[in-house]
């Protein structure tokens, strides 16, 4: 697993999207046990797992941050973080990008999301998560053995988290600069995914009005941009100090 995750790291932020494109060019959404009773509960309870997913995310890079663009597309890590969300699970982001993805299957329900696009984003993510920790295991040795005998891999141990974040300041100027592409990507695919549910079950009648698509995707837009150009401007930082040179290298 380790091979393939090393292949994946190059292009794993196109997997989801790609997954994503197969599951809505050959699945068809339906009603959850062919009753139309269920299709707003299952995309509620797919825009709230989404947004859990998105709160994972955000709470883990609020508080601490973890390199995780790699260098030259390979596995990369300047040093090992255990604080913050990262003493309690080793992964909390993949949990996070898990529950988005989870949230937008809810939504689609296509069977062939269930019977192929998850199973593969599973390996995928299984894979990754294989290589990066033979990369650290590598490079931290005996400091990373007794991280992961202390911390599980992915399911939480949630007991004594507060006070794990006590004396560290949640960095809102990271968060925004570091995760606005993905709350952008996620809200406007969960945002797609439940017309796209709407209409390949109902039809052009169930989606809503011209009006009302622009109401909600205009400050969607405008968050983006404006975030954007702060952080292109300079004017807001991760680490809410002056950003290193442009020309250092640097990884997201």
């Amino acid at each position: 697993m380790v091979a393939l995750g090393q292949i994946l790291f190059r292009f794993r932020n196109g997997l989801f999207p790609l997954v994503l494109l197969v599951a809505i060019l050959g699945g068809t959404p339906r009603f959850l046990m062919g009753d139309p009773g269920w299709d707003s509960f299952m995309d509620a309870l797919g825009v709230l797992v989404a947004a859990l997913g998105l709160g994972v995310r955000g709470f883990t890079i609020g508080f601490e941050y973890v390199v995780r663009g790699g260098r030259n597309h390979q596995v990369y890590a300047d040093r090992l973080v255990t604080g913050g969300v990262y003493a309690h699970t080793r992964n909390p982001m993949y949990i996070g990008n898990g529950l988005i993805v989870l949230g937008i299957s809810l939504i689609l329900n296509a069977p062939i999301f269930y019977a192929v696009c998850l199973p593969l984003l599973i390996l995928a993510y299984g894979s990754i998560i294989a290589a990066e920790e033979h990369y650290l295991r590598q490079k931290f040795g005996v400091e990373f053995d007794e991280y992961c005998r202390q911390v599980p891999r992915l399911v939480p141990r949630l007991a004594g988290l507060r006070r794990s974040l006590e004396g560290i300041p949640f960095n809102w100027r990271r968060l925004i600069v570091k995760e606005y592409g993905t709350i952008f990507s996620t809200v406007l695919t969960v945002f797609l995914a439940t017309l796209w549910d709407d209409y390949r079950i109902l039809g052009p009648a169930a989606l809503p009005s011209s009006q009302a698509m622009i109401l909600f995707l205009a400050p969607l837009a405008i968050f983006y941009i404006l975030a954007w150009v702060l952080k292109k401007m300079r004017i807001l930082s991760a680490d809410g100090r002056d950003p290193l040179p442009a020309r250092e290298d640097r990884t997201t």
